[in-house]
């Protein structure tokens, strides 16, 4: 199966695990594929009417897909280009001749592979006018070809239809007109019955013809039969049909469109027909296209038996099972849609227990009864890609209040299971499907198909933030009307009331109203929950803003939650809540107005923003009196907040001065990251458990927690006291907050050391705090908080820290040797990694077009250097920092060409693994930093070479094409000779296979 994007991108899909990708070199929406069979060969059309052939080709036992060759129609002298505007593509089935029909009626003829035009044969209307009687010509041009169909037993005639409703059997060797119809409906397209004695016609009146063919010379004005399924009121176009014998008796005959203009035009259906039986397959997207798939063993006496009808919609991939009674839908292995509600958010677990996957595929298994067990169609290929060597888990949070479970192991995301939380509250409209609850006798007989679903019920209902426990089986999710769900796994449906519980974020502060969004009402009493996760708690924050930070410490019974008011912990095993802390400063008043009120004021953003510049001007003019006590306090803290680290991270020439931001900035109350850590906070001799929130005015608060045994949960409370509060001198938002150990590793997750699933952090020697916001990241010492290592990435204009995360990268050629890093994406898409705790900048790779802001925004890291980012709003890219966790297709296709065995390709340089489909990557070579072994490599370990975005993404700039230069500057070659020494230490120790992130390797 291949499809085409409006990128330019074409994407083979066989059995799960076979997937070919290629990127043609012009940014244009690929209109029309075509396989020829049995060869390995592929063309496409694009939109600026060029034809290019691609192949399959074997390199190291894969297949790759390369394009080959390329063609343009030349214009005609004097006429218009558009008439030689390709509308039909047939290649014939002896793979030797590709048929070209165009906008100005004539057909063109293509030696294949070689893309040669064979003008001798071109057919021009006026030749087929000669046949046409005088009455049916009355000085009309035939139109533009719609359809060219060969014929099912004799490759040598072919069935023409123009758009005038003129239908033509026509022989290539003799050049004649065997049969004319003479069609007066204006016509959309053709099929052949599988005999050859019979052709099917459909029409822009949302009818369609059958049509007997019978001897040479004929003219046929009147078909067998005609007919408007949907009439006989006015309806709309039938755009494509098809015609598939059956050994078990009535053919189906499949098109799609036909609907009644009025009640129904703006339905997306594919109607499927069966002696008297129909269905009218009803979408929620537009179609695209659609083919049969035809049982292997051919029968005898020449049927086709269609296994099963796949459809492509706009925004999915639909196959029906038409063997099974009720043509029921077949799961799909891969292409599910990810965005059946829009994402909000996404979360990675990595090493999945085997037991919680078995419980939640088991969850996933008991939903979906209804799906048909048959196997899916598409089976081509053989997967060579190893079996993946640990179970990762994809969370994805949607608009609708749904959390998605997605099997991430391999190249395709699988659907594991679907957790809603709707049903919890009482929702502003209570979503019934009336399509499912029609009556019987209602015509057209629509049935829904396909889980694509963009509306949502309720805004507020949107997941914001996801936390899973895989030891415990806890989950955590929060929402945009300020909801915590706290849920755990259950393998049994039950029945029970969700307690609720209210924590007031603002304190009684007064002065402040709540302009936005109410909460959502919980529903009472007791409630049906089916297999998985179910709630147990819910807590709701005052006011109900969007939830904006979430952690959970399964150990401690723990959750801590943050708004763009403050943050606040709850016990959810005592069921109250622990610590409530109101974060908002005196001017934030865009906090009180929520993401979906429309009460902004203009003129206060205008104030705030005069407010800003006025205060920048004057703090420029500003000097400070040397004598005054006051000015050398803030003398000396200028200088702490700038002092060096040691002399090996002495970065300056590519460091920029941070300037320190207003005080009032809206929003700076928003909480950005949650985290709990067992460490030294009260003083260096005792650890404990301790909390941490970061805001967006660089604000950081630590929090000594008393936690009781596992014994005493029951009896005592834990409680909370604030141990140290941070001001970052430069204001910047907190991103990410994490602590490491005496020997620089990050702890542990709750549960790993006690069920030996991890080495016990090192509480000997002093705890180290990496605190990363928007400009630079700084390592302090606990428990005394003095700054010790800082890396300012200021470089660039503009730049700034979007995500960050430690990630353990093991060596390719030995998988006990592992270095953990600092993962950095910035706003313009580069990826940055830093040695911990030292911060030394390692390698600089561009990952993601700049302008891609969803992109870039929904990027989520794993544990172990791989990476996921949307590059659109229904596609997953896989990245891979890491040179031993590399998650890519590798795959073979067996071909038997009649012609050429070998590639057509005359470029030995090519590596068919770089041009990726309509991803979003900058075509940059590595800045900045490079390890040292980067020069050794072979051609396929570089970076790779990324392609150009989708030319029809909002967030395109096809106007201002990218610099793709890595230039190198002065600073830079400073920089890298300062640190020389330490590189050739380094390479002494190190090999070639040293764990160091070795390119980014997508997909």
């Amino acid at each position: 199966m291949a499809i085409g994007t409006k990128a330019g991108a074409v994407k083979l899909y066989g059995a799960p695990g076979v997937e070919l990708t290629g990127l043609h070199k012009e940014t244009a929406t690929v209109t029309q594929l075509h396989f020829l069979p049995g060869q390995g060969w592929l063309l496409s059309l694009l939109d600026d009417n060029t034809l290019h052939l691609w192949e399959v080709c074997q390199k190291d036992g894969c297949s790759h897909l390369e394009e080959t060759r390329s063609f343009g129609l030349p214009g005609r002298p004097g006429c218009s280009p558009g008439i030689t505007r390709v509308t039909v593509v047939l290649p014939t089935s002896a793979c030797a001749v590709a048929c070209l029909g165009t906008e100005g009626g004539a057909v063109y003829f293509l030696a294949l592979p070689a893309l040669v035009l064979l003008e001798d044969k071109t057919l021009f209307p006026d030749e087929i006018l000669q046949s046409v009687p005088d009455d049916y010509r009355c000085g009309k041009a035939l139109g533009p070809v719609e359809s060219i169909q060969e014929h099912p037993r004799d490759g040598s005639r072919l069935l023409i239809g123009y758009s005038r409703g003129l239908v033509v059997l026509w022989e290539q060797t003799t050049r004649t007109v065997q049969h004319l119809f003479l069609g007066n409906q204006q016509l959309e397209s053709l099929a052949w019955e599988q005999s050859g004695k019979s052709i099917v016609s459909s029409h822009s009146d949302g009818g369609y013809m059958v049509w007997a063919v019978s001897g040479t010379g004929q003219k046929t004005q009147q078909p067998v039969m005609s007919t408007i399924p949907y009439g006989p009121f006015p309806c709309k176009a039938i755009s494509k049909i098809l015609w598939r014998t059956c050994e078990s008796g009535n053919p189906f005959i499949i098109f799609n469109g036909g609907m009644p203009r009025a009640s129904y035009g703006d339905r997306h259906c594919v109607s499927v027909l069966q002696g008297q039986t129909l269905a009218t397959l009803d979408f929620t997207s537009r179609v695209i296209d659609f083919f049969t798939v035809q049982s292997a063993e051919a029968a005898e006496g020449g049927f086709e038996n269609p296994r099963a009808l796949v459809v492509l919609v706009e925004e999915e991939l639909v196959a029906i099972d038409l063997q099974t009674p009720g043509w029921p839908t077949i799961p799909a292995p891969y292409l599910a849609p990810l965005h059946s509600s829009a994402i909000t958010c996404s979360c990675h677990v990595s090493n999945v227990p085997l037991k919680l996957w078995e419980r939640i595929v088991s969850a996933g298994e008991q939903q979906s009864p209804r799906l048909s067990s048959a196997a899916w169609p598409i089976d081509g290929g053989k997967n060579l890609a190893q079996e993946p060597t640990q179970r990762g888990l994809l969370l994805t949070g949607h608009e609708d209040g749904t959390v998605r479970f997605w099997d991430a192991s391999g190249v395709s995301l699988k659907p594991l299971y679907k957790l809603g939380t709707a049903n919890i509250f009482q929702t502003d409209c209570e979503h019934t499907d009336s399509l499912n609850q029609a009556g019987e006798e209602e015509w057209p007989p629509f049935r829904k198909v396909g889980c694509f679903d963009p509306y949502s019920d309720d805004p507020r209902l949107g997941v914001q933030k996801i936390a899973l426990c895989k030891y415990t089986a806890k989950m955590v999710v929060a929402g945009t009307a300020g909801q915590v769900l706290v849920m755990e796994l259950s393998d049994e449906k039950s029945e029970h009331a969700v307690s609720v519980a209210t924590v007031d974020l603002l304190q009684d502060r007064e002065g402040f109203t709540w302009k936005g969004h109410d909460r959502l009402a919980p529903r009472n009493g007791p409630l049906p929950f089916a297999p998985g996760f179910q709630p147990s708690v819910l807590v709701q924050c005052v006011p109900p803003a969007a939830v904006t930070a979430v952690t959970l410490h399964s150990e401690w019974n723990l959750v801590a939650f943050g708004t763009s008011h403050g943050f606040g912990l709850f016990d959810y095993y005592r069921r109250n809540p622990v610590l409530a802390r109101c974060t908002l400063h005196p001017n934030d008043s865009l906090a009180m107005e929520g993401p979906l009120s429309r009460v902004k004021s203009l003129k206060k953003s205008l104030r705030q923003s005069f407010r800003r510049i006025r205060k920048s001007r004057v703090s420029g003019k500003k000097r400070l009196n040397a004598s005054s006590p006051s000015s050398k306090v803030q003398e000396a803290n200028a200088q702490l907040a700038e002092q060096a680290g040691p002399p090996e991270v002495e970065m300056t020439p590519v460091q920029r001065r941070i300037e320190p931001r207003s005080a009032d900035d809206s929003l700076s109350g928003v909480v950005r990251c949650l985290y709990f850590a067992d460490t030294f906070l009260r003083d260096a001799a005792h650890h404990g458990p301790t909390m941490w929130a970061g805001t967006n005015s660089g604000s950081v608060f630590a929090y000594a927690l008393e936690v009781p045994s596992q014994e005493k949960f029951s009896e005592r409370a834990v409680e909370a006291v604030l141990g140290k509060e941070i001001q970052l001198m430069h204001r910047a938002p907190v991103v990410s907050i994490a602590v490491l150990d005496g020997r620089g590793n990050p702890l542990p997750e709750p549960y790993e050391v006690s069920r030996d699933l991890a080495k016990a952090p090192d509480m000997q020697g002093s705890h180290s705090m990496l605190i990363s916001s928007e400009e630079q990241f700084k390592v302090f010492t606990l428990p005394k908080v003095s700054a010790k290592t800082k890396f300012k990435l200021t470089a660039h204009e503009g730049c700034r820290v979007r995500k960050v995360a430690l990630v353990s990268l093991a060596s390719a050629g030995s998988e006990e040797r592992l270095e953990n890093c600092l993962a950095c994406l910035t706003n313009l898409g580069d990826i940055h990694i830093f040695t911990v705790p030292g911060l030394r900048p390692q390698v600089h790779y561009g990952c993601i077009r700049k302008e891609d802001i969803s992109g870039i925004a929904s990027c989520v890291f794993t544990k172990h250097g791989q990476g996921f980012y949307l590059i659109s709003p229904s596609e997953f890219e896989r990245f891979s920092l890491s040179a031993r966790n590399v998650t890519e297709p590798l795959c073979r296709l067996e071909v038997s060409r009649l012609q050429d065995t070998s590639c057509l390709s005359n470029s030995s340089t090519a590596t068919p693994k770089l041009p990726q489909a309509n991803g979003t990557h900058v075509p940059r070579s590595p800045e900045g930093r490079r390890s040292p072994t980067d020069s050794d490599r072979s051609p396929e370990e570089h970076p790779a070479a990324f392609s150009p975005g989708p030319i029809d993404s909002p967030n395109s700039s096809m106007e201002n094409p990218l610099d793709t230069t890595g230039d190198i500057t002065v600073e830079e070659v400073k920089d890298f000779l300062a640190s020389s020494e330490e590189a050739e230490r380094n390479l002494r120790n190190a090999s070639e296979d040293e764990a160091r992130p070795a390119g980014i390797l997508i997909k």
